[in-house]
C-alpha cells in the first residue's frame, strides 16, 4: 500500500547534561565514560532530520541535575491536546515530570497531574484511536486506567518482561497511526504470553522484529507514517520497513544509548495544540 506522510508537532530536549552517573535500567553503566558533545551532535541530526521533513519542534530548556531530560517522550503524554504529566519511579527522574508539565501549560495546554506512576510516551503509544500502556517495569497499570478515564479512549495493558526492554518504546514501534490501517512492529519475546497473544490479536500483520533489531532499541523507532527514523544497527527492521512500503532513515544515538534512550525516547509527540 502507499505510505502517507502527516505533519507532526514533537517537544525535543538537547542533551546538553547528559551523562550516564546513575543506573535504572540495565544499559546504564557509571563505569563507561560518555560524550556529551557527541550525544549532542547526534541529537541535533534527529532535530534537523525532522525539521527537513517538515515537521514542527518545539525544545524545552535543559535542566542542569537532570541528565535524562533529553529524553523528552518520557515527559508527558499528549493525546486530543490533554496533556497527562509523567510521574516517574525513580527519584532520579522525579523533577523531570513538573519540568514538562510547567512548559505545557506555559504554552497554554491543558495539564492533568497524574495520580499513577507512569513515564509518559515511554510507556503509553497511540495507535489509531487506541492507546497502548507498557507495565511491568515503570508505569503503574492502575495508570492506564486513569488515561482512559481522562481521554475516553481505550488503553490496551502490556505487560513488559525482558528489563532491556522497561519501556513500552523499547519494545513496540507506531508506524501507522491511521485508525484505518493502523500498523506496528513489536519483539514478541518482550512481552508476557497473554501480551503477545493480545498483540497477535489486533495487529496481525505488524512486523516481529528480530532479537538483532530489538537490542540495538531499533524498535525506539520514530514514524510520520511514510518516513521512519531508525536505529542504524537495526538492519532486519529496515529490510521489513522497506517490504511494506515504508522508507527508512537511519539515525545515529548510539551515544545517548548508554542511557537507555534512542531517537523515540527523544521525541515526544504533541497531538492537537492548543
Amino acid at each position: 500500500m502507499t505510505r502517507i506522510s502527516t505533519p507532526r508537532r514533537f517537544l525535543m530536549c538537547s542533551p546538553t547534561y547528559f551523562e550516564v552517573s546513575y543506573e535504572i535500567n540495565p544499559w546504564m553503566d557509571v563505569t563507561l565514560a560518555t560524550d556529551t558533545a557527541r550525544a549532542v551532535a547526534q541529537w541535533q541530526v534527529l532535530y534537523r532530520t525532522y525539521l527537513e521533513w517538515g515537521h514542527t519542534v518545539d525544545l524545552i530548556e535543559p535542566v542542569p541535575g537532570l541528565p535524562d531530560m533529553v529524553y523528552a517522550a518520557n515527559g508527558a503524554t499528549v493525546v486530543d491536546g490533554l496533556v497527562y504529566s509523567a510521574r516517574f519511579t525513580y527519584p532520579e527522574r522525579a523533577a523531570e515530570g513538573p519540568a514538562y508539565q510547567k512548559w505545557f501549560a506555559d504554552a497554554g495546554f491543558v495539564t492533568h497531574t497524574a495520580e499513577r506512576v507512569n513515564e509518559g510516551e515511554g510507556d503509553i503509544l497511540m495507535v489509531g484511536d487506541v492507546l497502548l500502556g507498557g507495565s511491568g517495569f515503570r508505569t503503574d497499570p492502575a495508570a492506564h486506567a486513569e488515561l482512559a478515564h481522562l481521554t475516553g479512549r481505550e488503553v490496551l495493558t502490556l505487560e513488559l518482561v525482558d528489563p532491556r526492554f522497561y519501556h513500552l518504546d523499547t519494545a513496540l514501534a507506531v508506524l501507522d497511526s491511521d485508525p484505518a490501517h493502523p500498523f506496528i512492529a513489536y519483539y514478541p519475546p518482550a512481552f508476557s504470553p497473554a501480551s503477545r497473544s493480545l498483540l497477535a490479536e489486533r495487529y496481525p500483520d505488524a512486523i516481529l522484529a528480530t532479537e538483532r533489531d530489538a537490542v540495538a532499541l531499533g524498535l525506539n523507532a520514530v514514524s510520520d507514517g511514510r518516513r521512519v527514523v531508525v536505529a542504524p544497527a537495526a538492519v532486519d527492521l529496515q529490510a521489513a520497513l522497506r517490504e511494506h512500503g515504508f522508507e527508512p532513515t537511519p539515525v545515529d544515538t548510539t551515544e545517548l544509548l548508554k542511557g537507555g534512550g534512542g531517537a523515540k525516547c527523544c521525541t515526544l509527540e504533541i497531538r492537537t495544540a492548543p
